[in-house]
């Protein structure tokens, strides 16, 4: 399948990205994702061409504006369009407002003509934008927002314009309160855009960090070096570039030459620079803060680690938590229902007050002061911010969903190698027994060479050697160790105690060699502890979270390990598949997010509540987890943990809000309490209220 990715103008909240996700479903179009925060809009083409003109034009049916398809670059605009609005309709409302201030003695303005002509232009600017919008939303039978809007300012201008055509005198004019409505609502929209951008200014931060020269090495006709300045969008895997201090690693490359302190707070969230030499591998984003270096390119454009965060970012944004569905429920029948409210607002207000302008002006204080915007952008608001400085801080979320179901974790489950351990292991002890040590190395190099697994890597380190066996068979058994067969039939196992069958009961080593079901000797590993792992279990058992060590390393080292750390509770020996069962059980009991290696343990991973991969920042991690701590970042788990209650806490504050704000709202204005040129002011905003609380999120302490 092709993934399109469109830029949409217009989106106010979440009420309008659940109507072109709608439209798009119905068009066939698979897996849509769309943001109303940004305007982003992806879906998936299965197969057949895509018809862009015609779902182009079903977007801006809707009433909405498509910037930009696949293949185009969106126009910039030189100033937010809602504010542009503002700015040209004010003057006008200004003036037809001074005419409310008598002891002005401005007498021309008192004349029914001279306000309609002021009025006239804030009115059709309002209507080529409300308007528009209301009845094409109306058209395709999902009314929004902008219908409330057209519905109160037309009912006013109508209302003047009737009274002016038929010289019914001054108490018929109420041109200033349709300018009015019409110029807030703008100033309304405008804030609301600024307040929202800010949400996503993490996100840009990354974005912006991916354009940057780079120098690249080439070679002229003898053969000598010759350093281009080149954009790094033209860098191809192969290429060599020359970094220096105080530059900015322009994609992902290896190390060639050189040694340098290198930041990678951008995309780790760490300020402490970190020390990197040849064949180490730098992420683009970087930025050398000592040191010269020459490295190659080994990821350029959309294949880097920073593009993989961003459409990782982007995506977890454009998707909905189970919390928004409440919401989403709630908008898509709110603009019906506050019509109706307006509607009876002005029959029983008219039956009661015997008067046809107080009631018709209560019940377009109900049309605008309602706001199911603060509804939709409650929940998208706290997700956009959540997910930014998630990112910012190094902790990756595929998906929002993960970003609320921390919210309900009372158990963590941690493997052991290279998750509570640095997973650099190193030789502290071995036995040969009847064979020469050197032929013990020799076979064990020979087999170990042939496994991913951090042991298995330290011992071929270590024991590198030139006479290699030469297998006729061999297999890497999943939680038991390598097992092969030379030329002449003999069987041979490197593994954990499970590989010996006889001639040793206990497991006391770390791996153990045999040669047909004869001990060969044994090998014993030790594992640095995480510095960091002591305070984040602290943090947990202070939380009252529940912990848990669930390895596939013998019982003894785990138990040790445990105590040492404070763990509730060890589960050792364990093979993946068995790992994968008794994660079943635990989550089945109580949510549980599990921590490991994101590769070997991914089916566990999997199966918890939250799934955290504590890889490295590749492709591979970033999906077999619903959360990646990049770097190795144990010490990130109380930010991401204490980061999904906040951001949960935040939605429901801004739901709360939201609610609140319509349920107090609207019969205030039934009662005549409001009017509606204070109404639109206040629904502007009640929107602005919701970005700030969400902003929040940034500077809030949560871990």
């Amino acid at each position: 399948m092709e993934t399109i990715k469109w830029k949409i103008e217009g989106m106010t909240c979440s009420h309008c990205a659940l109507t072109i996700s709608n439209f798009l479903q119905k068009e066939g179009l698979k897996n849509v994702r769309v943001n109303p925060l940004d305007g982003q809009v992806s879906f998936e083409v299965d197969g057949k061409p895509l018809q862009e003109k015609k779902i182009s034009n079903g977007i801006e049916a809707l009433g909405y504006k498509v910037l930009s398809t696949s293949g185009e670059s969106a126009e910039k605009m030189p100033i937010n369009p809602h504010l542009r609005r503002f700015l040209t309709c004010l003057p006008f409302t200004l003036v037809l407002m001074l005419h409310m201030f008598p002891a002005l003695e401005i007498h021309w303005l008192m004349n029914p003509w001279a306000q309609l002509i002021l009025c006239l232009p804030v009115y059709f600017i309002g209507m080529k934008y409300f308007g528009r919008s209301a009845i094409k939303s109306l058209r395709n039978g999902l009314p929004n927002m902008n219908v409330l809007i057209a519905l109160g300012a037309t009912a006013a201008f109508a209302y003047s314009l009737t009274g002016t055509l038929l010289k019914l005198g001054e108490n018929y004019l109420f041109y200033e309160t349709a300018a009015t409505i019409i110029t807030l609502v703008f100033l309304g929209n405008a804030m609301e855009d600024a307040s929202v951008s800010s949400t996503q200014r993490a996100l840009r931060s990354l974005a912006k960090s991916q354009r940057v020269m780079a120098n690249m090495i080439a070679f002229d006709e003898h053969h000598h070096e010759v350093i281009l300045p080149i954009d790094n969008a033209h860098l191809k895997v192969g290429d060599l570039v020359l970094v220096k201090t105080g530059e900015q690693v322009p994609t992902d490359v290896k190390i060639l030459w050189g040694e340098a302190s290198v930041s990678e707070a951008l995309i780790t969230g760490e300020s402490t620079p970190v020390h990197k030499k040849a064949k180490d591998k730098l992420i683009g984003g970087s930025l050398v803060i000592d040191g010269t270096l020459k490295a190659q390119v080994i990821a350029a454009g959309d294949d880097t680690v920073l593009s993989g965060i961003l459409r990782l970012v982007e995506r977890a944004q454009g998707e909905k938590p189970p919390v928004q569905k409440m919401a989403d429920k709630i908008s898509a029948i709110f603009v019906p229902a506050v019509v109706s409210i307006a509607l009876v607002t002005f029959v029983v207000n008219y039956f009661i007050l015997d008067s046809f302008t107080p009631a018709l002006m209560r019940s377009i204080a109900v049309l605008v002061i309602a706001c199911p915007c603060a509804m939709g952008l409650a929940t998208p608001a706290a997700i956009a911010v959540g997910l930014g400085r998630a990112a910012k801080n190094g902790i990756l979320f595929r998906n929002a969903t993960s970003l609320e179901n921390f919210k309900d974790i009372q158990q963590v489950v941690f493997d052991k190698t290279g998750t509570l351990t640095t997973g650099e292991f190193i030789i502290t002890h071995f036995y040969a027994a009847n064979i020469e040590e050197s032929e013990l190395k020799n076979i064990a190099y020979s087999l170990e060479k042939y496994s991913n697994h951090p042991i298995a890597k330290t011992i071929t380190i270590a024991w590198k050697g030139k006479n290699e066996i030469r297998w006729q068979k061999i297999e890497e058994v999943k939680g038991i160790g390598m097992h092969a067969w030379d030329k002449d039939g003999n069987e041979y196992w490197a593994g954990s105690h499970k590989s010996i069958r006889e001639g040793h009961t206990q497991d006391l080593h770390s791996v153990y060699i045999s040669r047909n079901n004869i001990l060969l000797g044994w090998i014993d590993v030790a594992d640095e502890v995480r510095p960091e792992a002591k305070a984040v279990v602290d943090f947990l058992r202070h939380k009252k979270i529940r912990t848990v060590l669930l390895s596939g390393d013998r019982y003894a080292p785990c138990k040790k390990l445990a105590d040492e750390l404070g763990i509730d509770d060890v589960i050792a020996g364990q093979t993946p598949e068995e790992k994968l069962s008794k994660i079943t059980e635990l989550t089945s009991k109580t949510p549980t997010a599990m921590v490991g290696d994101g590769i070997n343990d991914a089916p566990a991973l999997a199966k918890a509540t939250i799934g955290i991969s504590m890889s490295d920042a590749t492709q591979l991690a970033m999906q077999t987890a619903q959360v990646v701590l990049m770097n190795h970042g144990l010490g990130k788990l109380p930010t991401a943990l204490g980061l999904g209650k906040h951001t949960y806490r935040t939605i429901k504050q801004n739901l709360f809000w939201a609610f609140a704000y319509n349920i107090v709202a609207i019969p205030v204005a039934a009662f005549g309490f409001l009017t509606p040129t204070f109404g639109a002011l206040v629904m502007g905003l009640s929107d602005v209220v919701l970005g700030l609380n969400s902003v929040r999120l940034f500077v809030k302490r949560v871990a």
